[in-house]
């Protein structure tokens, strides 16, 4: 069983919106996030949500993506709206558990000018 599957990315034009899914396989974690890394730049974070509920979110992002969860479908989202060419990437579902942490494949979006 794949612990993280995305699904969502694809091709968008500037001031558009696209919603990521990340489906987990195991519903107990300490953190769950999305990161990206876009063509020759270090991966970074984007949004991250506790088990508790709270939020976080890069400079970069806040007003315009929303990270939420539905625990009854162990999935997180990332809602992108407003989408900018700089946002173009590799997006990454992450989780965070006790003793593990698990990436999922990556999700292309890409944004044209």
């Amino acid at each position: 069983q794949v612990p993280l599957a995305e699904s969502g990315g694809g091709l968008v034009q500037a001031g558009g919106s696209l919603r990521l899914s990340c489906a987990a396989s195991r519903s107990i974690f300490i953190i769950m996030g999305w990161y990206r890394q876009a063509p020759g730049k270090q991966r970074e974070l984007v949004a991250t949500i506790t088990r508790g509920g709270s939020t976080n979110y890069a400079d970069s992002v806040k007003g315009r993506f929303t990270i939420s969860r539905d625990n009854t479908k162990n999935t997180v989202y990332l809602q992108m709206n407003s989408l900018k060419p700089e946002d173009t990437a590799v997006y990454y579902c992450n989780q965070v558990l006790s003793t593990i942490t698990y990436w999922g494949q990556g999700t292309q979006v890409t944004v044209s000018s």
